[in-house]
C-alpha cells in the first residue's frame, strides 16, 4: 500500500484544486488579463504544488522509508537513495 493510502481523498482534492486553478490561468490568457495578475495567480499555483509535493514526501519518508530501514537490508538503503534524490529534485525545482 502506498505512504498516502490514508490521505488519498485528501490528495485528490488538492490536486484537483490545483487543476482548478491551472485551468484558471488558461481562462486568464484567453481574456487577456493583465500580465501581473497572472503571474499572482502563478505564484498561488506553485506555491500549492510545492505544498503538495512536500506533504507527500512527508507521509513517503514516514511510511515507506521507515518500513523499510525497520527492515534493514539493500531495501532501505534503496529508499533512502529515491527519497535523497526526490528531496534533490524538489530543492532545484
Amino acid at each position: 500500500m502506498a505512504g498516502y493510502g490514508d490521505t488519498r481523498q485528501d490528495h485528490l482534492r488538492r490536486l484537483r484544486r490545483i487543476e482548478g486553478q491551472t485551468r484558471g490561468l488558461q481562462r486568464m490568457v484567453d481574456d487577456d488579463k493583465y500580465c501581473i495578475d497572472i503571474l499572482t495567480q502563478v505564484s498561488a499555483v506553485t506555491s500549492a504544488l510545492q505544498s503538495f509535493s512536500l506533504s507527500l514526501l512527508e507521509e513517503h519518508l514516514a511510511h515507506c522509508v521507515a518500513e523499510a530501514t525497520r527492515n534493514g537490508g539493500p531495501e532501505a538503503q534503496e529508499k533512502i537513495k529515491e527519497a535523497s534524490d526526490a528531496i534533490a529534485r524538489l530543492v532545484r525545482s
